[in-house]
């Protein structure tokens, strides 16, 4: 399972690692200590606590979430996988982003829930880099 740093975490919800650090002391998000005493956050938490934050809209600060030449940096919270078909969602800051793509597509990147992982937004298509 991945891990994420503070700081890492922080990137990935759209806020500064000041405001992902006074979350977890608080007990928003649970953390854990690696062998250097790093905080770290487990990706499946992290994911779940996306989610939490987008519905409650209780991300700190006004400045919106932009994407640079259509990429939104977030992480997997969620995947469906059918016989062929598989959606997988990401929540990139206050973004929800879905994109219905193969499954064998999902397998070859190795996509789980709480992956950091890039989507691409082309026209009405989204395309999802593993990071």
């Amino acid at each position: 399972m991945q891990s994420y740093t503070i700081g890492q975490a922080a990137r990935l919800l759209g806020v500064s690692p000041d405001t992902a650090r006074r979350w977890a002391d608080a007990g928003r998000v649970t953390t854990h200590r690696d062998e250097t005493g790093r905080r770290l956050i487990d990706g499946r938490d992290l994911a779940a606590f996306s989610v939490e934050l987008a519905r409650s809209g209780s991300a700190e600060g006004d400045t919106p979430y932009t994407s640079a030449r259509n990429a939104f940096p977030g992480i997997v919270t969620a995947i469906k996988l059918g016989d062929v078909a598989a959606q997988v969602e990401i929540q990139a800051g206050p973004h929800r982003l879905v994109s219905l793509l193969t499954r064998e597509a999902v397998e070859e990147l190795g996509l789980e829930v709480g992956m950091e992982a890039t989507a691409r937004v082309k026209s009405t298509n989204v395309h999802i880099d593993r990071v």
